[in-house]
C-alpha cells in the first residue's frame, strides 16, 4: 500500500475537495496522505471523514502545505487563484506532481505557475474530463475549416456557486477556436453584450455565462451562419467526471520531466 503514490487534496470542504477525497479513498491505484483547509476553517483539526459527515478516515484536516507536501507524491488543487499559486511554490520546492483545476486565473498569476513549472511537473487545464478535451480539438478544427462567415458563440452554464466567468473550460474552448482562425483570443474576445451594443463584429468570438442551480457544467460551441449552424455540446452531469480526469493526472505525472502540462498531454492527444 505505501508504494502507492501519496495524494494530497487541498479545499477539502469545497464540493470539488469533497469528490476528490473520495474518489481518491476509492482508489486502488493511491493512498490519501492528507487534506488542507484555509487557515482558521471550522475542519481544521477534525477527522476528515467525520467533518464530511462519515466515519472517521485516520487523516486529520490541517492548514500547514508544506508539512503536507514534505511527505506526497501529488497535490490535486481546485481552489481560488491566490491560494493554487502559493501551492505552486511549494510543490516545486518539494518537488511533487501538481495537477490544477482552479481557474480563474490572470496573468501574473499564471506566470507564477509557469516559474513554478521550471522545478516541477504541473499539469492544469480548464477542465479534466475526456469529452471536455475532445471537444476542445474538435472545436479547433472546425474553426480551421470554417471562415469568419461562421460566427462563434460559446455558451456555458454552471451552478449558482461559480464565482468566475466566463468558465475556464469557456476560455479552453475559446482559445482552440481562436488557434484554428490564426488569431490571438484576446484581440477578437466579445464579453457580456448589453443595451445597445451594436452590430456583432466579424471575426469576434462571444462569450456567454449562464449561472444556477446545482448545473455540473455545460458547454456550447455554436458555428453560425446565414442559413445554418454547427453545434459542439459537452454536458457533465456528475462533478465526479472531473475528479477521475484529475486522478489519472496526478498518476501521469509521475517521474515526468519539470514542466507545464495539460490534459491533452495526459490523453496523449497533443
Amino acid at each position: 500500500m505505501h508504494d502507492l503514490p501519496g495524494i494530497v487534496i487541498t479545499g477539502a470542504a469545497g464540493r470539488m475537495g469533497q469528490t476528490l477525497i473520495k474518489a481518491v479513498s476509492d482508489s486502488d491505484a493511491m493512498r490519501l496522505i492528507g487534506v488542507l483547509e484555509r487557515p482558521g476553517h471550522a475542519w481544521i483539526g477534525q477527522d476528515i471523514g467525520v467533518a464530511m459527515g462519515g466515519a472517521e478516515m485516520g487523516i486529520t484536516v490541517g492548514d500547514d502545505p508544506l508539512e503536507a507536501f514534505a511527505s506526497a507524491q501529488a497535490v490535486i488543487d481546485f481552489t481560488a487563484p491566490v491560494a493554487t499559486v502559493a501551492h505552486a511554490a511549494i510543490a516545486a520546492q518539494a518537488r511533487i506532481v501538481h495537477v490544477i483545476g482552479t481557474t480563474g486565473m490572470d496573468e501574473a498569476e499564471l506566470a507564477k505557475i509557469a516559474a513554478a513549472a521550471r522545478h516541477a511537473t504541473i499539469i492544469r487545464a480548464g477542465n479534466m474530463t475526456l469529452g471536455v478535451n475532445l471537444l476542445t480539438l474538435l472545436t479547433k478544427k472546425v474553426a480551421e475549416a470554417l471562415d469568419e462567415d461562421f460566427d462563434i458563440e460559446i455558451v456555458e452554464a454552471h451552478h449558482h456557486h461559480k464565482v468566475d466567468a466566463p468558465s475556464g473550460t469557456a476560455l479552453m474552448l475559446g482559445e482552440a477556436a481562436a488557434a484554428g482562425r490564426g488569431v490571438a483570443l484576446e484581440d477578437v474576445s466579445d464579453r457580456g453584450r448589453d443595451g445597445i451594443s451594436g452590430a456583432r463584429k466579424r471575426g469576434n468570438i462571444g462569450f456567454h455565462a449562464i449561472r444556477g442551480g446545482d448545473i455540473a457544467g455545460e458547454h456550447d460551441v455554436i458555428f453560425a451562419a446565414p442559413g445554418e449552424r454547427i453545434v459542439l455540446r459537452h454536458i457533465a452531469t456528475d462533478r465526479s467526471i472531473f475528479a477521475r480526469g484529475a486522478l489519472r493526472a496526478a498518476l501521469w505525472g509521475q517521474g515526468r520531466d519539470p514542466g507545464e502540462y495539460d490534459m491533452l498531454d495526459v490523453l496523449g492527444l497533443n
